[in-house]
């Protein structure tokens, strides 16, 4: 039976690694597939992983429908036999119920694959909605590491170098970024909690609309 399935995991766990295998392996079988993604680092219609793999894509964008551009590609009589979505995390909910009807009236796998939490641990939208439909969730097992050597179960963004602690939800950068730029640091809960806590104390004491406190 046809499967929605949603692998998630922390930033630099190999997820777009692992999506780009499953469609090689299915296009070695002589299967053929369409490719989704959204905001990827390499730019517009492409799916890229940090090990230097790229392939071609069809981004995602915003209030387009899923399920109705493969009904359109399929009536054209180009062959479907499966769906990869990557960056699933910043699709809209209603986008990921379009995949959903992929699944149940195109009878098609949807491997989807995405980052559940967001910088300030809230769930995306789009994760959301996925850990809502989707009929497997699999944390992907090649773990991306906190520098204490715990495994990483959270995503920090940074700025020059410091923690980030409000903000839009999508702004994308990458891990490992050069100071000055948007990156995004891996951490344990432990460390991810310890530092947005000092980093909230911090911004806190120098920003100009908190009065300081005096004694009667």
């Amino acid at each position: 039976m046809p499967e929605l399935v949603f692998f998630s995991g922390t930033m630099d766990c190999g997820k777009s690694t692992l999506a780009l295998q499953i469609g090689h392996n299915r296009s070695a079988r002589g299967l053929q597939g369409v490719i989704y993604t959204r905001d990827d680092r390499a730019g517009e219609g492409k799916l890229s992983s940090r090990l230097g793999l790229v392939t071609e894509a069809v981004e995602a964008a915003p209030g387009m429908d899923l399920c109705g551009y493969l009904v359109d590609q399929m009536s054209q009589g180009r062959r479907v036999d499966y769906v990869i979505v990557d960056e699933a995390q910043f699709l809209a909910p209603e986008q990921i119920d379009q995949l959903a009807r992929v699944v149940d009236d195109l009878e098609l796998d949807v491997f989807a694959f995405g980052i559940t939490t967001d910088f300030r641990t809230k769930l995306f939208p789009g994760s959301q909605r996925l850990i809502e439909l989707a009929d497997r969730i699999e944390t992907l097992q090649v773990e991306a590491m906190c520098w204490c050597g715990a495994r990483a179960t959270h995503n920090a963004r940074t700025l020059d170098g410091g923690m980030v602690v409000e903000g839009e939800q999508v702004v994308v950068g990458d891990v490992d970024r050069l100071s000055g730029e948007v990156g995004y640091e891996v951490l344990c809960r432990r460390h991810h909690r310890r530092r947005m806590t000092s980093a909230a104390a911090r911004a806190a004491v120098l920003s100009p609309d908190v009065l300081p406190v005096t004694s009667a």
